[in-house]
């Protein structure tokens, strides 16, 4: 077992887990825009930072990301020390000037007295702080279809060339998991369009309401090894239809109240 200190609570981690995690279920809040659960961490974003010691380091103490550093035995950790704020307010400065509209760092900016940050502002600034939390979704679950692009100041996120992917599905997974909704998606009733590809949207075969594109549908058949048609089926439809699943299962072909 081990046991540290998070802002002078007694915290217990069994396989090491990192700082941040256990700092959340201690009810100790840090704030993060790279961390997503779906995806590895990768600390891009140094919001997660905070101060460990020791007691045998004589009062020295470091930065570290809470989202990759993990739990050791006797660390003593604090999550809200001016050495950290100050940093965090840095970056939430950096960020705001490159990203003015985000809402989600004007959210987080605010919280810590930031109105307009020091530096200069980008109006032509887009919502995307390279937080690479698309580029680790699609990689990781999807098809590999976007990645960072350029280098210095003109770095950001995009397909090859700039250009519509051979690889993309239009499965979306990117779009909902940005935490700044930097990701532009255009859709109207049966087509989809996202980083620059038109995709068509397959009608529900139960109650024709849009569901996946057709790619998305082919992408997932070939991975699972079923047919593309057991996707054809929207999200309601599926509750639905586990619904009276359950329902049978429970109460028998009628149900408990007959129907």
């Amino acid at each position: 077992m081990i046991r540290l200190t998070i802002d002078g609570r007694r915290v217990e981690s069994r396989n090491g887990e990192h700082l941040l995690g256990l700092a959340r279920k201690a009810g100790i809040e840090i704030p993060t825009l790279c961390h997503h659960e779906a995806v590895e961490p990768a600390g891009a974003c140094r919001l997660c930072m905070v101060e460990i010691t020791r007691p045998q380091w004589n009062g020295w103490s470091k930065l570290v990301t809470a989202c990759l550093y993990p739990a050791e035995d006797g660390l003593i950790v604090r999550t809200g020390t001016e050495r950290v704020l100050r940093t965090r307010r840095e970056v939430l400065e950096l960020l705001l000037a490159r990203s003015p509209r985000a809402e989600a760092v004007r959210r987080l900016a605010a919280q810590h007295g930031i109105v307009e940050p020091k530096y200069t502002v980008d109006e032509e600034g887009d919502n995307c702080i390279l937080c690479d939390i698309c580029t680790r979704v699609c990689a990781t679950h999807v098809t590999g279809a976007i990645s960072r692009v350029n280098r210095g100041v003109a770095k950001k996120v995009a397909t090859p060339f700039d250009e519509a992917s051979d690889v993309c599905v239009g499965c979306m997974a990117c779009a909902r998991s940005c935490p700044t909704d930097a990701i532009g998606v255009l859709q109207q009733e049966f087509k989809r369009t996202i980083w620059d590809k038109e995709f068509d949207l397959v009608p529900c075969t139960a109650c024709g309401a849009p569901t996946v594109t057709k790619e998305q549908a082919r992408w997932m058949a070939q991975k699972k090894g079923v047919a593309e048609q057991d996707f054809y089926v929207c999200d309601a439809c599926k509750v639905a239809k586990a619904g009276q699943a359950c329902r049978k299962v429970m109460w028998g072909s009628e149900g408990l109240d007959g129907r």
